[in-house]
């Protein structure tokens, strides 16, 4: 369980890096804007069901964080 804690922990610090970098070397485009989403959707994910432990919660909070989640991207870039 450590290891795994450790392995999402460094992977939220690549994807971080990532978004600066891309935020960094992008204008400001639809490719840049849906490529920034779509890492902090991952990201959010990752540390929802990691550490916020909802993957051991019932299939209705995991299907209702989702389709939230989905709701406001859309918003966001459409």
């Amino acid at each position: 369980m450590k290891k795994t804690l450790f392995i999402t922990y460094g992977l939220l610090i690549v994807l971080t890096a990532s978004t600066a970098f891309i935020s960094n070397t992008m204008s400001v485009s639809g490719l840049a804007i849906v490529l920034i989403m779509g890492l902090s959707v991952l990201k959010f994910l990752l540390v929802s069901f990691e550490f916020m432990e909802l993957k051991k919660a019932n299939s209705f909070w995991k299907v209702s964080v989702i389709a939230v989640l989905a709701l406001i991207v859309l918003g966001i870039i459409l």
